[in-house]
């Protein structure tokens, strides 16, 4: 089947220690021992550049979930791992996560800024504010800010950010030994900050970068999120079930991005998506079944819990879920959590005992899991991308490395025979990867008019 698309198809590869299946360290042939190996994250990120895929992601949370030590939860910090994939792979993006309740805009524009440099323009900032109570006590925070608050403040810090990394002119380096000047002072600006939350003088500890700014990344659904991602993020990472969800995300968000002035061909959506791959469906569902059998229901329903807040510990694990505990967290207008909405909906449409239900959600935290051969998975992403449900998908392998190595190997040429995804990259950069542009800074108009007059 051929096909010849006007858009290209964008594909991540989402790297989560052993796997995206919350039981993935338990399976005999996971590479649980190597959690902590940095190498075990370079091969992995080299196989993904190697299919030719557009980046790898890291999600991160500040903080140790201690009290469910049935996983890895301990983990590296994120922009330290990209800086070492970055020195060992060529042209794959490289994402992480930062939440702005929790750092700096004058450092983290700093860290991302350095990433992309050092990686000739790879670097995308996944942008959080961080939901959890427990992280906000290693912050000096007695409690932590209302979901508005955290909003707010992150709008603030993406301005602040954004600012910093065009502090620099791009032609601000000079390097003129002749002259004895390093730099042009007259493209190097203060930023002069003065707002609600933060004030910074700047400019930034580092000449502009290869993309002029990192990609912007965002990955909440709630309200505020579609919000705050309409009006900031280059790319959208999502969970969704269904296709008619994710086509009616799609559209409010690409609607909600026109209001703000930008070209809604400029905001990619990316659902997770979590394949278990086998020659037949029934070896694929097999090895599903089987890693499900691998999990703690305690983690499971710690996990439910940190969602939403939603304790389901009395349930016997074979008694149905009722729906009314989720009371109306399934609809969009009552939606501040969007986890807990994607949760809500399997409730309400599939009806699951409460085993079901932790085994639905121990693949991939609400995103879709799915069971198949390397045809059905490719004819799941086609039928997504072509009908208006996504621009691509973070892929989230359940078990590192061998389910990623099959999705690499059997199901990305099939994608490429159908002339959805590249065979080849094309640039160099993360930008040129999702087709983005290079954004002009927000100083050079105005530094120019005035050196003009």
């Amino acid at each position: 089947m051929s096909h010849t698309p006007s858009r290209r198809l964008s594909l991540n590869a989402f790297l989560h220690d052993t796997g995206h299946h919350e039981a993935s360290w338990r399976h005999p042939e996971s590479a649980a021992e190597r959690v902590f190996d940095i190498d075990f994250y370079v091969e992995q990120a080299q196989r993904a550049e190697a299919a030719k895929l557009d980046g790898v992601f890291f999600a991160d949370i500040p903080g140790l979930w201690a009290a469910t030590p049935y996983r890895p939860t301990a983990h590296l910090e994120p922009i330290t791992r990209l800086a070492a994939i970055a020195a060992r792979t060529e042209r794959i993006g490289l994402i992480a996560t930062a939440s702005s309740t929790f750092y700096e805009p004058y450092n983290l524009a700093r860290l991302f800024s350095s990433l992309d440099i050092l990686s000739g323009g790879r670097a995308g900032w996944n942008i959080v504010t961080t939901q959890s109570e427990q992280v906000a006590r290693n912050f000096n925070l007695a409690q932590l800010p209302s979901n508005e608050e955290r909003y707010a403040r992150a709008q603030e810090f993406v301005d602040v950010v954004t600012k910093l990394w065009d502090s620099w002119e791009d032609d601000a380096v000079l390097t003129d030994r002749d002259s004895g000047r390093f730099f042009d002072p007259d493209r190097v600006h203060q930023i002069d900050h003065h707002g609600r939350y933060f004030q910074v003088e700047g400019a930034l500890a580092a000449p502009r970068s290869p993309q002029g700014r990192p990609v912007l990344v965002q990955a909440g659904s709630s309200n505020q999120g579609r919000a705050f991602a309409a009006r900031n993020a280059e790319a959208i990472f999502t969970a969704h079930q269904t296709i008619e969800d994710a086509q009616a995300f799609d559209s409010d968000i690409k609607a909600r991005a026109a209001t703000f002035g930008r070209d809604p061909e400029h905001v990619k959506i990316l659902p997770g998506i979590s394949p278990f791959i086998a020659e037949t469906e029934a070896e694929a569902r097999e090895l599903q079944d089987y890693v499900n059998s691998l999990t703690v229901p305690a983690y499971g329903l710690a996990q439910l819990e940190g969602f939403g807040g939603i304790s389901l510990h009395h349930l016997e694990l074979d008694e149905v879920v009722p729906v009314e505990v989720f009371g109306q967290a399934g609809h969009v207008l009552d939606n501040d959590r969007s986890r807990l909405q994607v949760v809500a909906n399997i409730v309400e449409r599939d009806r699951p005992t409460l085993r079901q239900l932790l085994h639905r959600l121990a693949g991939a935290r609400g995103h879709n899991v799915v069971a198949g051969t390397p045809l059905q998975v490719a004819d799941i992403i086609t039928d997504w991308f072509e009908n208006g449900a996504a621009d691509g998908f973070n892929v989230m392998p359940p078990l590192y490395p061998q389910l990623l190595d099959a999705f690499t190997s059997s199901v990305v040429p099939i994608l490429q025979d159908r002339g959805l995804f590249r065979t080849d990259y094309e640039g160099t950069t993360l930008r040129d990867h999702y087709g983005l542009p290079r954004p002009d800074s927000v100083f050079a108009e105005e530094a120019a008019t005035t050196r003009g007059a």
